[in-house]
């Protein structure tokens, strides 16, 4: 085998692997060519050494690399007379685009090392680290193809580029302060007193330790800073963005300041210093143990604060920055920086510095920018660490930066597809080949700016994965934006084959997003348990045992429907949801009932008898057998928490009271019918009870978790008796809480079952769109009906 063409798939492109294959082929004395393909990597390549070459290409490939395929052909001798990396050829297929990924050690060593030549350049980068994603509008991934097109390499840095040896070969964002992008620093009142012959980043330093507020671009658009040991920055800050009770996330310059207000375990400390630095949810010291408390004003009401480490140079430098000609560069400037989104409520988070001025104008004092455009506005990602020892990824709760656009591995090829996905927490998914390709954080789709969002990343991902769906996937509910968008391109497609539509139920699109992740087509048994998905029968589902597979479902339990007086508003004020439980619990006697948990001097009877009137008007209470408001309710009885400021609070809150070593639970009827249906009654009449005694409210919240996990674990057994499955999958938002899902897996295999769960997308609505897409695809190749029964 003297000469061989080898194409390579994957994430080979923007993590060094030309160069890698360069100095490999030169260090065996072979010959040849190396490129990048819209597909790949094409190497042609001959001489004595080839196999000892490809045994060693998968082993020794670059740390940043994925090889997910190697072709091998072999080819008449060429002669070719030396090994060179040539000019990147489009083959018009497609390849996989590398995330983002945080500075490596060697750029933060010369950014802060006086006598290199980027000392304090915030836009340092390498071959190992940088920007990808955000900047790429094209492949193969060249230079051309991405915003930094806009700067030509000065001589020193195309030198770098161009040297085989240089850690900098190749790498794509080079740059320096004399050919590359630059900051600069937007006051927004005349007040503040800046000296505009400082260097921009020293001035923004200044402004944050004086209390003020700032925009600053980053990798994937805009944070909003503050000082977060300031309790006034931050409360001014809440005030003016958020005025709810959200927690606000942190950056830290270090793992030994993190520690000062949060427990740090191994497996977390390990994702916080990955090179994909995402957000981690930690659990905050009590203030015993902590000698540098931050204001609670961060984390209301909150066990856990999200935060990451800085994952780009100009985060470094906001901690580092020298401020006096003889300050140490190891003592930080802040102990922490609130690093919250950049966006107005519920709208994308911002990249352009134009839209930036005028969106912030009431929120921040200054501005932070820079001339490096982003083409990709993506978010930080979220994780929280499982403590599970079963797993050994954690868990999602926002797959976003540093995650996007990776793919998820299909079985086979297949027809190319998109999920369009729900309306909270959106994503969508395109298929592709043997990959689905779930999107990065769109957010809810409450208004025209998320919708237009939305349809500039779907046209972005299309272009550079060539993607041109034959099929939509999209949620059942007819007032979602996200389904109202899929339908409008029903009337859109003007020429060429006509696509198909799919409506995917929420819950089987849930349960479908864990199969296709694990490559299942057989028949499962799922619980799904969310907050509100749109049921085939009209109603709010949120509560579903399913039978599932590839071509259908049956919904074979759920929770007993309950009325939600009010609609979307008793999801505001989960305290009505339990007026409605209480009501059906005790009838007639419904006020004393309310009195003596304190719901009658709390909200009066006023407001109290105006709910109960609407209760059985269907116009204004929906019925819904969601679990998401059953855990709701229970917080709202217990007085932990009785208003959503966002979502998912009032459970969030009842999950942080629940202890270790409480094996008790509630009882509960569960009724056999044509479908299994729950029925608390019992469950609340119980719980009150405990509350009458004066028993703890971490005691009745644990109790209450563990009735939930019996329940499951009862019907889930029922249901594999009868339909002899031993499979179970569970999804859903309500399985973010550790507690439940723990023992609830415990449990599940305690009787035989083999359980799965979200690994490699959240469980929550930012999975529906995979599901969708699997759903889809799958039915497609099999040729199976287009509808659900």
């Amino acid at each position: 085998m003297d000469r061989v063409l080898i194409n390579i798939k994957g994430v080979v492109q923007g993590v060094g692997f030309r160069p890698f294959v360069y100095n490999l082929a030169k260090s065996l004395n072979l010959k040849g060519t190396v490129t990048n393909t819209a597909d790949g990597v094409a190497i042609d390549i001959e001489g004595k050494d080839i196999t000892s070459f490809i045994g060693r290409l998968p082993k020794e490939a670059p740390p940043l690399s994925e090889i997910n395929k190697i072709d091998i052909s072999p080819m008449p001798f060429y002669g070719h007379k030396d090994f060179e990396i040539v000019k990147s050829r489009d083959s018009g297929s497609f390849t996989l685009i590398s995330s983002d990924v945080s500075i490596c050690d060697d750029c933060l060593k010369e950014m802060l090392n006086k006598d290199n030549r980027r000392y304090l350049y915030p836009f340092i980068n390498c071959i190992n680290c940088g920007p990808r994603y955000t900047i790429t509008n094209a492949v193969p991934y060249d230079r051309h193809n991405t915003t930094m097109s806009a700067f030509k390499m000065c001589r020193n840095c195309e030198t770098e580029y161009n040297n085989t040896s240089d850690r900098r070969f190749h790498a794509q964002p080079n740059a320096c302060a004399v050919c590359g992008p630059h900051v600069e620093l937007k006051i927004k009142s005349e007040k503040l007193k800046v000296n505009k012959a400082e260097n921009p980043i020293k001035e923004t330093i200044r402004l944050l330790r004086d209390g003020c507020i700032v925009a600053i671009k980053g990798l994937g658009g805009f944070h909003i800073a503050c000082d977060a040991a300031n309790k006034d920055a931050v409360e001014r800050l809440r005030e003016r963005k958020r005025k709810n009770n959200k927690p606000f996330a942190l950056m830290a310059p270090d793992i030994e300041t993190i520690t000062k207000y949060c427990a740090v375990s191994e497996k977390e400390q390990e994702l916080l210093t990955s090179n994909k630095r995402p957000i981690v949810l930690l659990r905050k010291k009590t203030a015993q143990d902590n000698s540098a408390l931050l204001p609670d004003s961060i984390s209301p009401n909150n066990l856990y604060i999200g935060v990451m480490l800085p994952y780009t140079p100009l985060h470094y430098l906001l901690f580092y920055y020298p401020l006096t000609p003889n300050s140490e560069l190891l003592t930080p400037n802040f102990l922490a920086l609130v690093m919250t989104s950049g966006n107005i409520s519920e709208e994308p988070i911002v990249v352009s510095n134009d839209e930036a001025v005028s969106k912030f104008s009431d929120m921040v004092d200054a501005l932070l920018i820079h001339n490096r455009d982003i083409f990709m506005r993506v978010d930080d990602s979220v994780i929280r660490n499982h403590f599970l020892t079963h797993r050994t990824k954690p868990i999602f709760i926002r797959r976003s930066r540093g995650y996007a656009p990776e793919p998820i591995s299909l079985d086979d090829d297949g027809p190319e597809v998109l999920g369009c996905g729900a309306d909270i927490k959106n994503t969508f998914t395109l298929t592709k080949g043997n990959y689905a390709i779930p999107s990065h954080h769109i957010g809810d789709m409450e208004n025209y700016e998320t919708i237009k969002f939305f349809e500039e990343s779907l046209s972005n991902l299309k272009k550079i994965y060539r993607v041109n769906p034959v099929a939509v996937g999209y949620d059942l509910h007819p007032n979602y934006l996200s389904t109202k968008w899929a339908l409008s391109q029903q009337s859109e497609v003007k020429t060429g084959p006509q696509l198909s539509f799919f409506g995917i139920q929420h819950h089987y699109a849930h349960i479908a997003s864990v199969m296709a992740e694990n490559g299942i087509k057989r028949k499962v048994i799922g619980v799904a348990f969310d907050g509100t998905g749109y049921g085939t029968d009209g109603n709010l589902w949120g509560s579903e045992f399913l039978i599932a597979d590839i071509d259908d479902f049956k919904r074979a339990g759920y929770f007993k429907y309950i009325p939600l007086p009010g609609g979307e508003m008793a999801i505001r004020e989960p305290w009505r949801v339990a007026v409605s439980y209480i009501r059906y619990i005790t009838g007639d006697e419904v006020m004393d009932y309310l009195e003596s948990i304190g719901f009658i001097e709390k909200y009066g009877k006023d407001r109290i008898n105006a709910i109960l009137e609407i209760i059985d008007n269907r116009d204004f209470s929906p019925l819904s057998s969601s679990a998401g408001r059953l855990f709701d309710t229970v917080s709202a009885i217990l007085g932990i928490c009785d208003t959503n400021t966002f979502e998912g609070e009032a459970a969030m809150a009842l999950e942080s009271y629940t202890i270790d070593n409480i094996e008790e639970d509630y009882p509960s009827d569960i009724g056999l019918k044509d479908r299994i249906e729950i029925d608390f009654c019992l469950t609340l009449f119980r719980l009150i009870q405990d509350m009458a005694k004066g028993t703890g409210k971490d005691i009745i919240a644990t109790k209450f978790h563990n009735t939930i996990v019996t329940i499951i674990a009862g019907v889930v057994q029922r249901l594999g008796m009868i339909h002899k499955l031993h499979d179970v999958v569970l999804s859903g938002g309500v399985f973010q809480n550790m507690y439940l899902l723990k023992n609830t897996i415990d449990r599940l295999r305690s009787i035989g079952m083999n359980v799965y769960t979200n690994e490699k997308v959240p469980a929550n609505d930012a999975g529906i769109s995979l599901g969708q897409a699997y759903i889809v695809r799958e039915r497609i190749k099999q040729s199976a009906p287009q509808t659900e029964k």
